[in-house]
């Protein structure tokens, strides 16, 4: 059992840190290879779904609203939009099904605005001197990645345990220079956080200095509960329209965690004056996504109710993994003191919190000890976490008696972390 670190003596103290010591070398031993750096679904997790390979036929291409197997209908087809219309809460209309990659819908959304600008743009942002960019953090990296390439300026908004600080973001959004915010609005990335209503509320009802603000919501965990049944979230393109703000929104989803990663469809909703824009924009770069894909999702997953009961077995395969994470800080970290952990219900992460100065060295130990997990400072703009503190873990991927092993390098490699650092070593 371990000690409390902030009470304990000194000799306490160097009695632990030599126990942990003697651990973390048995563990180091085994010679551990285990990938815990992104949330990419597990073989069991793909094996679901293995019959989707086969449930096309010749006679499935009938009586479409298009031929899916050749060129044209550059947003979709019609019955994959109604598909994620009904799984969004949206109007089919307002739908673009893409690819199997939402993030390259987003790049490409942020990209459009900066080469040629959108709907009812002043000017594209490549002629203004300063593109400002709210980035609520801890957050996902790959977003302030794609903002950073344009040479934005991100600017760290604090999350709270119902969303980004809004007091914050409404402050920021007066500078006309501010022209978008990321969101994660369910589940966050790395946080597990759910926005509450009156933070969704409150984001659709804003009213920034920019005419061309963009609201980047990234609804990547939609229907991704792990634990409990699905939990209704309000539509923010209803919520925008019927605040006055029908235009500043563009949603993004993707089948990433429903079907096969690699060979998914991505979707960016967003309003019919929008997507009109953008379709002009876009002929020149595709004639068409691949609609096959897209018919061989709408036959496999249905629907809306079709799809959660899919979902409800990718959480059979989810739920003990993250028991696995969260058992082992309880038992091993929790008593110490030396860091604090969010409980989610759904989506792909544990967002962990420990005492300032000690996520780098924690994951440095970590992986020397053969086990690899994102990146310290990952979770903030430019990858900088000011206090050094946050840690994302993803369980998804390692099989439950993997992930035993890989948490207990991780709570070992924090004890030592934090004992170095109370003892001076």
């Amino acid at each position: 059992m371990s000690i409390n670190y902030t009470n304990a003596s000194k000799i306490e103290l160097e009695n632990e840190y030599a126990q942990c010591k003697e651990k973390y070398d048995a563990l180091k031993a085994q010679g551990l290879k285990l990938n815990m750096a992104r949330g990419k679904p597990g073989p069991e997790q793909l094996d679901l779904i293995g019959d989707m390979l086969t449930c096309l036929t010749p006679e499935d291409f009938k009586g479409l609203s298009v031929d899916a197997r050749n060129y044209g209908e550059l947003t979709g087809l019609s019955e994959a939009k109604a598909l994620f219309a009904e799984i969004l809460g949206c109007k089919a209309e307002e739908i673009l099904v893409g690819g199997n990659s939402s993030l390259n819908l987003m790049y490409d959304t942020v990209a459009k605005a900066f080469t040629h600008g959108l709907n009812n743009f002043p000017c594209p942002w490549h002629k203004l001197d300063k593109v400002k960019w709210l980035c609520p953090a801890p957050g996902y990296d790959r977003h302030f990645k794609v903002t950073e390439s344009f040479g934005f300026e991100l600017i760290t908004v604090p999350m709270t345990p119902t969303g980004p600080d809004m007091d914050t973001v409404e402050e920021l959004i007066k500078d006309e220079a501010v022209k978008g915010m990321w969101c994660v609005p369910k589940y966050s990335n790395p946080d597990g956080i759910t926005y509450s209503a009156e933070t969704v509320r409150r984001i659709a009802a804003m009213k920034p200095a920019a005419p061309d603000f963009l609201l980047m919501w990234d609804n990547a965990y939609c229907i991704h509960e792990f634990a409990g049944d699905f939990v209704p979230f309000e539509d923010i393109l209803t919520l925008c329209r019927e605040a006055g703000n029908p235009n500043m929104v563009y949603e993004y989803a993707s089948t990433s965690k429903m079907t096969f990663p690699g060979a998914g469809v991505s979707v960016m909703a967003t309003s019919e004056d929008n997507l009109t824009a953008y379709k002009k924009l876009l002929t020149v770069e595709i004639i068409s996504y691949d609609k096959v894909n897209q018919l061989r999702h709408v036959k496999y997953l249905k629907n809306k109710e079709n799809t959660l009961a899919l979902m409800k077995k990718h959480a059979g395969v989810l739920a003990p993994k993250f028991a696995c994470v969260l058992e082992n800080l309880e038992k091993e970290i929790a008593p110490t003191g030396i860091a604090s952990w969010q409980k989610p219900t759904g989506g792909y992460f544990v967002s962990v919190n420990t005492l300032p100065g000690l996520a780098k060295r924690t994951l440095t130990l970590t992986k020397e000890a053969g086990v690899t997990m994102t990146g310290a400072g990952a979770t903030f703009p430019y990858g900088i976490d000011p206090n050094d503190s946050n840690i994302r873990i993803a369980p998804s991927y390692p099989t439950v008696s993997e992930l035993e092993k890989a948490m207990q390098v991780f709570c070992v490699s924090m004890k030592i972390a934090a004992l170095e650092q109370k003892l001076g070593k």
